[in-house]
């Protein structure tokens, strides 16, 4: 078996409609279906919930559900709040800074853009804390391939030393000498 794509990605908000609002207001995403119903479908547990789900291009679909009955929602507080993060490529560098000030403009803290070599990227969160980044790829055929080349030695080194391998060190270095 070859998965086709993801159907859609589903996280938690504290607030379906102002979700909705934010990310058709902040990253033109279209508000596409509503699901809501007082018993959960897969399980028949009595859980009352809102569905939503927001065309993040490409055929790829994000979803979020509203639990009014479960207690505050909060985060992994032992995984650093990089870590997790829902990333979007956008076309190029300009759509890239335009989407920046447009956030901006609306009130959104923005970080970046982080020079990645391949991509640069900017990272902001939604109203129910998700960390969100917009990527434009600015990478050549011959870094990709580098990349490519060397991604199973590096897995097996930090398999076996739990050391950041320095095969692709050079991704970096601009960005962390600044």
């Amino acid at each position: 078996m070859k998965l086709n794509k993801i159907h859609h990605v589903a996280y938690r908000c504290k607030d379906a409609k102002q979700t909705v609002d934010w990310y058709v207001k902040n990253l033109n995403m279209d508000f596409v279906l509503a699901i809501a119903e007082d018993l959960v479908p897969s399980t028949k547990a009595p859980d009352p919930y809102m569905h939503v789900f927001l065309d993040a291009g490409g055929g790829n679909v994000l979803a979020f559900f509203e639990l009014p009955n479960s207690p505050d929602m909060g985060r992994d507080t032992n995984t650093p709040e990089w870590v997790q993060h829902i990333a979007f490529k956008v076309d190029n560098l300009q759509v890239l800074e335009e989407a920046k000030a447009r956030l901006q403009a609306n009130g959104v803290e923005v970080l970046g853009p982080t020079n990645h070599t391949i991509f640069k990227s900017i990272y902001f969160f939604d109203p129910s804390g998700h960390r969100l980044e917009l990527a434009a790829d600015v990478g050549t055929p011959e870094m990709y391939a580098k990349l490519d080349a060397c991604k199973w030695d590096m897995l097996n080194e930090w398999a076996q030393t739990k050391r950041a391998p320095k095969h692709a060190a050079w991704m970096h270095e601009t960005e962390l000498q600044s």
